[in-house]
């Protein structure tokens, strides 16, 4: 009797223990572009949330937009979950555009916080990533439109969503509220917070599992630490920022030899700046653009311009600096407040610090042997192709000369050979002043 009642006793146990671990719920937050390190977010997400025995994992997401190959490794993710998925966009007023409509319509249910928009999904507007990514010709837009219709609509028809609005949010740009969302069965859900959420999920079947959502705790899966830094400088200023720091060093240690820390600073953030290139969607007539105003930076150093080079090359580097990124994907833009301030920095980085280093070098000599080429001294003895005195700078040096001088004689120094002086008489030097 005693073994039969420990026995419900544990099977009671067993049975709370489970409802407890059942009733959690696993949620992180996407926020700003789609890229690498997002991608890699939510593919953690899942891990974490399926081992964590969670009942489904919730993103919520406000997003302009990112890279379509860190989008297609999303929405791969999300189609492959092993437990049902959630994308919850909020808080109000967020977007789920471009990208962020692909990644919402990949879910299993898909939530919005009312004021919220989804849609605008054409492909021109997401950037495939590359520093030689070019803009696309009419047939190139063609395959992309119709490559992204028939994507999204595989998608939609997976999740069981309107297929036609679905091509329209990709060939007509549709953008729609989340009212009409709800409407047009986009999204299944509209819930004003993450309570009302979880209410509104319990007891819905997701691919044959129902969801036990009510009341269950939240388990937030915060981003890791690189995970943060790099969708923190996964942006167009901070590429900006490196290219300039990259110029600033290296030019400025050939202008300044022997600095040695601006040239490895430079170095370091031209190769962060070409790694980042290689997954921003950089456009290279804004990379031709820049690279001439640099040049022509460098030149007004040489020649008596008055400036207008630098004038050109501040007016090269503004336009290059808007056409640097995809201007069509909000995401990607560079802000005027951000590229005037640079290119005034640039330009007078070139006229100060580069042009005085660079005229410094081409100095004559002040000190050293230099200094003696071209002097006038008199020779302390007689001065023949054998050898002879001269006294110059407080130091007596040898002295060769073709002709011979004799003691006494001015004499020039044409050159510095080691320690030894080639000389010759100062007649020799100087043209006569009238006609014998």
């Amino acid at each position: 009797m005693n073994l039969h009642r420990w026995s419900s006793v544990i099977l009671v146990l067993l049975s709370l223990a489970t409802a407890v671990q059942a009733e959690k719920v696993a949620r992180i937050e996407v926020k700003g572009a789609i890229g690498p390190a997002t991608a890699g977010y939510i593919a953690r997400g899942i891990k974490d949330a399926h081992e964590q025995g969670a009942q489904c994992l919730i993103i919520q997401l406000d997003t302009p937009g990112g890279l379509l190959d860190s989008t297609k490794t999303i929405v791969q993710e999300l189609l492959a979950a092993p437990l049902p998925t959630v994308v919850y966009v909020a808080p109000a007023g967020a977007t789920a555009t471009s990208a962020g409509c692909f990644i919402a319509l990949a879910a299993d249910v898909a939530a919005m916080a009312p004021a919220t928009t989804i849609g605008a999904a054409h492909p021109v507007q997401m950037g495939a990533g590359g520093a030689s990514e070019q803009k696309p010709d009419d047939t190139m837009k063609a395959k992309l439109e119709n490559y992204a219709i028939s994507y999204i609509e595989t998608i939609a028809a997976r999740r069981k969503r309107n297929i036609e609005w679905a091509r329209a949010s990709v060939k007509e740009s549709a953008s729609i509220t989340s009212e009409k969302a709800l409407e047009l069965k986009v999204v299944e859900i509209i819930a004003k917070d993450q309570g009302d959420l979880l209410a509104q999920l319990n007891g819905r079947e997701v691919n044959g599992r129902k969801l036990n959502t009510a009341g269950a705790s939240i388990v937030e899966i915060a981003p890791s630490f690189a995970e943060r830094v790099f969708q923190m400088v996964w942006r167009p200023e901070v590429m900006f920022i490196l290219m300039l720091i990259a110029v600033y060093g290296i030019i400025g240690e050939l202008s300044n030899p022997g600095a040695i820390v601006p040239g490895v600073a430079g170095a370091i953030a031209l190769v962060l700046a070409l790694y980042m290139a290689a997954i921003l969607p950089v456009n290279a007539a804004g990379l031709a653009l820049i690279g001439l105003a640099l040049a022509l930076f460098v030149a007004d150093v040489f020649t008596p311009t008055h400036g207008i080079l630098t004038a050109g090359g501040i007016a090269a580097f503004l336009i290059g600096s808007l056409m640097l990124f995809d201007r069509a994907e909000p995401a990607f833009r560079l802000s005027l407040s951000f590229i005037i301030p640079a290119a005034i920095v640039t330009a007078l980085f070139f006229v100060f610090v580069v042009g005085s280093g660079l005229r410094a070098q081409l100095l004559p000599g002040k000190a050293g042997t230099d200094t003696m080429l071209g002097k006038t001294v008199k020779a302390i003895t007689r001065v023949d192709s054998a050898g002879g005195k001269v006294f110059i700078e407080g130091e007596y040096w040898n002295a060769v000369s073709d002709p011979p001088v004799e003691e006494g004689q001015p004499v020039e120094v044409t050159a510095v050979k080691g320690l030894t002086l080639t000389v010759k008489p100062k007649a020799l030097a100087e043209s006569p002043s009238h006609p014998s």
